[in-house]
Protein backbone atom coordinates (compact mmCIF):
# COMPACT_ATOMS: atom_id res chain seq x y z
CA UNK A 1 0.00 0.00 0.00
CA UNK A 2 1.78 3.19 -1.17
CA UNK A 3 1.54 5.72 1.06
CA UNK A 4 1.92 8.35 -1.50
CA UNK A 5 -1.31 6.77 -3.25
CA UNK A 6 -3.03 7.34 -0.23
CA UNK A 7 -2.26 10.48 0.14
CA UNK A 8 -3.99 11.17 -3.16
CA UNK A 9 -7.15 8.79 -3.03
CA UNK A 10 -7.60 11.10 0.36
CA UNK A 11 -5.94 14.45 0.36
CA UNK A 12 -7.77 15.34 2.93
CA UNK A 13 -6.18 13.33 5.82
CA UNK A 14 -3.30 14.83 6.40
CA UNK A 15 -2.60 13.08 10.48
CA UNK A 16 -3.08 9.97 11.85
CA UNK A 17 -4.14 12.78 14.57
CA UNK A 18 -6.91 14.21 13.02
CA UNK A 19 -8.43 11.35 11.69
CA UNK A 20 -11.72 11.00 13.52
CA UNK A 21 -13.60 8.56 11.39
CA UNK A 22 -15.56 5.52 12.09
CA UNK A 23 -13.20 2.29 11.26
CA UNK A 24 -14.39 1.06 8.21
CA UNK A 25 -13.39 -2.24 9.55
CA UNK A 26 -14.58 -4.52 12.75
CA UNK A 27 -12.14 -5.92 14.30
CA UNK A 28 -12.05 -9.74 13.84
CA UNK A 29 -11.68 -12.78 16.64
CA UNK A 30 -9.31 -13.97 15.06
CA UNK A 31 -6.58 -11.22 15.10
CA UNK A 32 -3.66 -12.15 17.21
CA UNK A 33 -3.75 -12.17 20.94
CA UNK A 34 -2.24 -8.65 22.84
CA UNK A 35 -1.57 -6.79 19.38
CA UNK A 36 -3.06 -3.22 19.58
CA UNK A 37 -1.96 -0.12 18.10
CA UNK A 38 0.70 0.73 20.96
CA UNK A 39 2.88 -3.10 20.68
CA UNK A 40 2.77 -2.26 16.87
CA UNK A 41 4.35 1.36 17.37
CA UNK A 42 6.94 0.11 19.99
CA UNK A 43 7.67 -2.43 17.41
CA UNK A 44 7.74 -0.10 14.85
CA UNK A 45 10.54 2.11 16.62
CA UNK A 46 12.75 -1.10 17.44
CA UNK A 47 12.76 -1.68 13.99
CA UNK A 48 13.83 1.70 12.78
CA UNK A 49 16.12 2.31 15.30
CA UNK A 50 17.84 -1.34 13.95
CA UNK A 51 17.54 -1.13 10.54
CA UNK A 52 16.78 2.71 9.34
CA UNK A 53 14.35 3.97 7.45
CA UNK A 54 14.96 2.73 4.22
CA UNK A 55 14.65 -0.56 5.66
CA UNK A 56 11.57 -0.07 7.22
CA UNK A 57 8.36 -2.03 5.95
CA UNK A 58 5.14 -3.57 6.58
CA UNK A 59 6.09 -7.01 5.74
CA UNK A 60 9.15 -6.49 8.02
CA UNK A 61 6.95 -5.12 10.75
CA UNK A 62 4.80 -7.74 10.78
CA UNK A 63 7.47 -10.51 11.03
CA UNK A 64 9.26 -8.86 13.72
CA UNK A 65 5.46 -9.16 15.87
CA UNK A 66 4.84 -13.02 13.98
CA UNK A 67 1.65 -11.35 12.38
CA UNK A 68 0.51 -11.00 9.29
CA UNK A 69 0.72 -7.60 7.08
CA UNK A 70 -2.60 -7.37 6.59
CA UNK A 71 -2.98 -7.54 10.80
CA UNK A 72 -1.62 -4.38 11.01
CA UNK A 73 -3.73 -2.55 8.96
CA UNK A 74 -6.45 -3.04 11.27
CA UNK A 75 -4.76 -0.80 13.24
CA UNK A 76 -3.13 1.65 11.09
CA UNK A 77 -4.06 2.73 7.37
CA UNK A 78 -0.70 3.40 6.00
CA UNK A 79 3.18 2.92 6.64
CA UNK A 80 2.89 6.65 7.10
CA UNK A 81 0.46 6.21 9.97
CA UNK A 82 3.08 4.57 11.42
CA UNK A 83 5.70 6.25 11.11
CA UNK A 84 3.71 9.53 12.06
CA UNK A 85 3.10 7.46 15.69
CA UNK A 86 6.88 6.15 16.13
CA UNK A 87 7.79 9.70 15.79
CA UNK A 88 5.49 11.09 18.59
CA UNK A 89 6.47 8.22 20.53
CA UNK A 90 10.26 9.23 20.43
CA UNK A 91 9.50 12.99 21.19
CA UNK A 92 7.79 11.37 24.61
CA UNK A 93 12.00 10.30 25.78
CA UNK A 94 12.56 14.38 25.72
CA UNK A 95 11.73 14.67 30.20
CA UNK A 96 9.62 17.67 30.71
CA UNK A 97 11.05 20.77 31.45
CA UNK A 98 11.41 21.92 34.83
CA UNK A 99 9.47 25.32 35.03
CA UNK A 100 11.41 26.80 37.29
CA UNK A 101 15.09 28.31 37.76
CA UNK A 102 17.12 30.26 35.22
CA UNK A 103 15.82 30.36 31.71
CA UNK A 104 19.39 29.85 30.83
CA UNK A 105 19.41 26.07 32.29
CA UNK A 106 15.83 25.59 31.28
CA UNK A 107 17.39 26.40 27.50
CA UNK A 108 20.29 24.21 28.04
CA UNK A 109 18.41 21.20 29.80
CA UNK A 110 15.88 21.21 26.82
CA UNK A 111 18.81 21.38 24.23
CA UNK A 112 20.18 19.03 25.58
CA UNK A 113 17.40 16.49 25.88
CA UNK A 114 17.05 17.24 22.16
CA UNK A 115 19.80 16.45 20.66
CA UNK A 116 20.01 12.86 22.61
CA UNK A 117 16.59 11.98 20.86
CA UNK A 118 18.29 12.94 17.37
CA UNK A 119 21.23 11.01 18.16
CA UNK A 120 19.51 7.91 19.69
CA UNK A 121 17.14 7.73 16.52
CA UNK A 122 18.62 9.01 14.15
CA UNK A 123 16.07 7.98 11.71
CA UNK A 124 14.12 11.06 12.69
CA UNK A 125 15.77 13.79 11.38
CA UNK A 126 14.42 12.62 8.15
CA UNK A 127 10.83 12.52 9.58
CA UNK A 128 10.47 15.97 11.45
CA UNK A 129 8.98 18.56 8.75
CA UNK A 130 7.26 15.57 6.45
CA UNK A 131 4.57 15.21 9.28
CA UNK A 132 2.34 18.18 11.36
CA UNK A 133 3.84 16.95 14.39
CA UNK A 134 1.04 17.10 16.34
CA UNK A 135 0.62 13.81 18.46
CA UNK A 136 0.67 15.06 22.33
CA UNK A 137 4.74 13.88 23.42
CA UNK A 138 5.39 16.23 20.32
CA UNK A 139 3.05 18.99 21.43
CA UNK A 140 4.59 18.85 24.77
CA UNK A 141 8.18 19.94 23.71
CA UNK A 142 6.82 21.98 21.26
CA UNK A 143 5.24 23.82 24.47
CA UNK A 144 8.03 23.55 26.08
CA UNK A 145 10.15 25.40 24.04
CA UNK A 146 7.94 28.18 23.84
CA UNK A 147 7.61 28.62 27.68
CA UNK A 148 11.23 28.91 27.86
CA UNK A 149 11.59 31.03 24.98
CA UNK A 150 8.67 33.30 26.63
CA UNK A 151 10.40 33.26 29.69
CA UNK A 152 14.03 34.69 28.30
CA UNK A 153 11.70 38.19 28.24
CA UNK A 154 12.97 38.66 24.55
CA UNK A 155 9.76 40.83 22.50
CA UNK A 156 7.24 38.77 20.89
CA UNK A 157 8.44 39.18 17.74
CA UNK A 158 11.49 38.25 18.10
CA UNK A 159 10.60 34.74 19.90
CA UNK A 160 10.11 32.56 16.75
CA UNK A 161 13.11 33.58 15.60
CA UNK A 162 15.38 32.96 18.92
CA UNK A 163 13.23 29.21 18.98
CA UNK A 164 14.55 28.73 15.46
CA UNK A 165 18.11 29.82 15.78
CA UNK A 166 18.60 27.52 19.13
CA UNK A 167 16.52 24.51 18.03
CA UNK A 168 17.69 24.37 14.45
CA UNK A 169 21.10 24.44 15.65
CA UNK A 170 20.43 21.48 17.53
CA UNK A 171 18.32 19.58 14.81
CA UNK A 172 21.20 20.13 12.89
CA UNK A 173 24.05 18.90 15.17
CA UNK A 174 21.99 15.85 16.65
CA UNK A 175 21.26 14.81 12.86
CA UNK A 176 24.88 15.07 11.82
CA UNK A 177 25.85 13.33 14.82
CA UNK A 178 23.14 10.50 15.06
CA UNK A 179 24.23 9.56 11.63
CA UNK A 180 27.96 10.14 12.31
CA UNK A 181 27.30 6.92 15.73
CA UNK A 182 25.23 5.13 12.81
CA UNK A 183 28.15 4.90 10.41
CA UNK A 184 30.55 3.74 13.20
CA UNK A 185 28.18 1.04 14.37
CA UNK A 186 27.57 -0.31 11.07
CA UNK A 187 31.07 -0.50 10.12
CA UNK A 188 32.20 -2.21 13.52
CA UNK A 189 34.44 0.90 14.57
CA UNK A 190 34.49 3.05 17.60
CA UNK A 191 33.96 6.64 16.90
CA UNK A 192 37.64 7.12 18.04
CA UNK A 193 38.66 4.39 15.25
CA UNK A 194 36.26 5.51 12.55
CA UNK A 195 37.68 9.17 12.80
CA UNK A 196 41.13 8.20 12.78
CA UNK A 197 40.72 5.65 9.77
CA UNK A 198 39.55 8.90 7.81
CA UNK A 199 41.65 11.38 8.94
CA UNK A 200 44.42 8.62 7.95
CA UNK A 201 42.87 8.09 4.23
CA UNK A 202 42.84 11.86 4.02
CA UNK A 203 46.55 12.69 5.31
CA UNK A 204 48.03 10.17 2.79
CA UNK A 205 46.13 12.07 0.14
CA UNK A 206 48.44 15.00 -0.59
CA UNK A 207 46.01 17.37 -1.82
CA UNK A 208 43.53 16.27 0.45
CA UNK A 209 45.93 16.50 3.30
CA UNK A 210 47.25 19.94 2.22
CA UNK A 211 43.12 21.13 2.38
CA UNK A 212 43.12 19.53 5.97
CA UNK A 213 45.96 20.95 7.37
CA UNK A 214 44.06 24.07 8.90
CA UNK A 215 41.63 22.22 9.85
CA UNK A 216 43.57 20.27 12.14
CA UNK A 217 44.78 22.60 13.65
CA UNK A 218 41.18 23.72 14.60
CA UNK A 219 40.59 20.66 15.83
CA UNK A 220 43.40 20.57 17.77
CA UNK A 221 42.90 23.87 19.41
CA UNK A 222 39.55 22.98 20.55
CA UNK A 223 40.95 20.20 23.13
CA UNK A 224 39.42 17.07 24.16
CA UNK A 225 41.21 13.38 24.08
CA UNK A 226 38.21 11.53 22.04
CA UNK A 227 35.64 12.18 19.17
CA UNK A 228 32.85 12.44 22.04
CA UNK A 229 34.84 15.00 23.80
CA UNK A 230 35.57 17.10 21.22
CA UNK A 231 32.03 17.27 19.93
CA UNK A 232 30.54 17.70 23.32
CA UNK A 233 32.90 20.75 23.91
CA UNK A 234 31.81 22.02 20.03
CA UNK A 235 27.81 21.59 21.49
CA UNK A 236 28.23 23.13 25.05
CA UNK A 237 30.26 26.18 22.90
CA UNK A 238 27.86 27.16 20.14
CA UNK A 239 24.77 26.67 23.00
CA UNK A 240 26.61 29.51 25.49
CA UNK A 241 27.15 31.09 21.99
CA UNK A 242 23.58 31.18 21.19
CA UNK A 243 22.19 31.88 24.80
CA UNK A 244 24.90 34.79 24.99
CA UNK A 245 23.02 36.09 21.76
CA UNK A 246 19.63 36.10 23.17
CA UNK A 247 20.50 37.82 26.21
CA UNK A 248 22.43 40.47 24.49
CA UNK A 249 19.39 41.20 22.30
CA UNK A 250 17.08 41.50 25.53
CA UNK A 251 19.04 43.88 26.96
CA UNK A 252 19.39 46.31 23.63
CA UNK A 253 15.01 45.53 23.55
CA UNK A 254 15.34 46.47 27.09
CA UNK A 255 16.71 49.50 26.32
CA UNK A 256 15.00 50.68 23.31
CA UNK A 257 11.98 50.39 25.17
CA UNK A 258 13.22 52.83 27.87
CA UNK A 259 14.98 55.07 25.74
Amino acid sequence: MGSGADRVRNPARVSVWLDRRTPSRTRRTDQPAGLDRDRITAASVRLLDADGLAKFSMRRLAAELDVTAMSLYWYVDTKDDLLELALDTVFGEIPAAPEAGDWQDRLRELATDYRKMLVGHPWVSALIGSFLNIGPHSMLFSYAVQDVIRATGLPLERQTGAMAAVFQFVYGFGSTEGHFVQRTVEAGLTQDEYFERAMGTIRAHPELNQVMRPSEDLMDARGGDTVEEMRERDFVYALDLLIAGIEATRATATADRRA
